[in-house]
């Protein structure tokens, strides 16, 4: 086997978000948390000096592919045997102005794609919505946020961190957090703790095809939480001629109530009336 490269020495860049992993034993923790990679096509964002690189290539990845906007990093990476051989690919760009799809790794895969991340602070939450919209080439995903937004995507009705973003989670995808980190595992130490969470896309059958709809109906509920549904919705039902509170009865939850206390259900239904609302009301203005 060739001799294994150092990991690329180079500060941290605060704008781009980065703060680095070193320890061989989270690094491992977090490439299997959503699973053996082994045999597996893999997709990481942000991988910086390389630790997570490493630990997937050694767990086996058949193929990984790598988006890193920093070219310090990039252009350490492309020297890796690895990328020599065809197994490691990067790409050097901006992970929101990518087209996943369209990616040859994923083009070429023959099962779905495992998406496995160290992702930086300022990206995380669009990227995950991103990826949660994703078609059936995305496969299970084990990614680290800052805590807070770990914890929103994987709340529960009631939960306190429940919002959006975990109602489209929910659609899609059964999440957890697998384990949290302290400041101090990283370099530099972020202000605040940070947790993997994995998600593990739900069964055809069991998935919510209309996110479209889903996220105009959450992001109208959650944008005025404090707010009984019936005032909260009521500009999105009027832009399709929708009565809020009918809208609300006919999916059997009360006016009254607020976004908090829906279950994933509740948001399906109210998500179906909107959809085929929309679609009448954009077939009548043709």
């Amino acid at each position: 086997m060739p001799d294994r490269p150092e990991f690329t020495q180079a500060r941290a860049r605060k704008a781009l978000g980065q703060h680095f992993l070193f320890d061989p034993d989270i690094l491992r923790r977090t490439a299997l948390a959503a699973g053996p990679v082994d045999g597996r096509t893999v997709i990481e964002v942000g991988p910086g000096p390389g630790g997570l690189t490493r630990a997937l290539l050694d767990a086996g990845a058949a193929h990984l592919t790598c988006v890193e906007a920093d070219d310090r990093f990039a252009d350490a990476l492309r020297a890796w045997p690895e990328a020599n051989e065809g197994r490691l690919d990067i790409i050097q760009q901006d992970a929101r102005k990518i087209d996943w799809a369209q990616l040859p790794a994923v083009s070429r895969a023959d099962q779905p794609v495992m998406i496995v991340a160290n992702l930086p602070y300022n990206v995380g939450t669009p990227l995950l919505i991103n990826w949660l919209k994703a078609g059936p080439w995305r496969g299970e995903m084990a990614l680290m946020f800052q805590k807070e937004v770990a914890e929103r995507a994987c709340a529960k009705s009631g939960d306190r961190q429940y919002g959006r973003l975990a109602v489209l989670t929910a659609a899609v995808c059964d999440a957890h957090i697998a384990f949290t980190l302290p400041p101090g595992a990283f370099k530099p130490p972020p202000k605040v703790d940070s947790a993997v969470a994995v998600f593990k896309p739900l069964s055809a059958d069991a998935r919510y095809r209309d996110l479209a709809s889903l996220e105009k109906v959450t992001t109208a509920a959650f944008g005025q939480r404090r707010k009984m549904l019936r005032a909260s919705l009521k500009s999105l039902a009027k832009a399709v001629q929708l009565n809020a509170v009918h809208w609300l009865e006919s999916c059997k939850i009360d006016p009254t109530s607020r976004a908090e206390t829906l279950t994933q259900n509740d948001f399906r239904a109210l998500a179906d009336k909107f959809g085929e609302a929309f679609d009448a009301h954009r077939a009548d203005q043709r």
